[in-house]
């Protein structure tokens, strides 16, 4: 298996949103009302990932010469963790994360991040615990309810 994982350029920056866009349609409609998905679509709008392209703050996992995933965090919290839907349970999302986590840990004693309901598993198995529950007002009566996770470094 030929994997790279490294910061994004501005040039794939609608491969990444595309990334992001249609993980959510296909996993989170399963968890979430439509308003809520849409809110996520506007979150992670092709202007706001450029934006943190040109920041350096998001990096992609490259397969075979094809991105299949992205994450990136800003100084200790993880943001924006998504992999193709049929690329997930084969370990690259646990590939992401180790590299953000170690990343993180160079300069951080712990991370945290905003689970959405269907990743909230995926992160407590990494370790990860909930340190708050959020309800979050997007308008017109909707909410949106995620976790706050934090992992704590250890001295291993």
């Amino acid at each position: 298996m030929n994997i790279e994982y490294r910061k994004a350029t501005l040039d794939e920056a609608e491969r990444v949103c595309y990334i992001v866009q249609h993980t959510k349609a296909e996993i989170y409609p399963d968890y979430y009302t439509k308003a809520v998905v849409d809110f996520f679509g506007r979150l992670h709008s092709i202007d706001n990932i450029v934006k943190d392209i040109e920041a350096g703050r998001i990096s992609v996992l490259i397969k075979d010469g094809e991105i299949i995933g992205t994450g990136s965090h800003t100084d200790n919290h993880i943001t924006r963790v998504y992999v193709l839907p049929e690329y997930q349970g084969k370990g690259y999302g646990s590939y992401i994360m180790d590299k953000l986590e170690k990343e993180i840990f160079s300069k951080y004693d712990y991370c945290e991040l905003d689970a959405s309901l269907p990743a909230c598993i995926f992160y407590e198995n990494r370790g990860f615990k909930t340190v708050k529950h959020i309800k979050y007002d997007i308008g017109n009566g909707a909410f949106m309810i995620y976790e706050i996770m934090r992992k704590i470094k250890t001295n291993d």
